[in-house]
């Protein structure tokens, strides 16, 4: 999925919605977002971190 791809799904969804990262631990709320440039052609990419705050 590129960066447009994500962006338009996310514009079809409600704006005060959390969003949250499915993972092997169960789900985490986003809690941000880095980008990596990446060299010889490859294409940059997004990680998309969860939040480590504890509960």
């Amino acid at each position: 999925m590129t960066v447009a791809q994500l962006i338009q799904a996310l514009s079809h969804l409600p704006q005060d919605a959390s969003v949250l990262l499915e993972g092997d631990a169960g789900y985490s709320p986003l809690g941000g977002v880095d980008l990596i440039r990446n060299a010889s052609g490859l294409p940059d990419e997004v990680l998309l971190q969860p939040d480590m705050t504890p509960d």
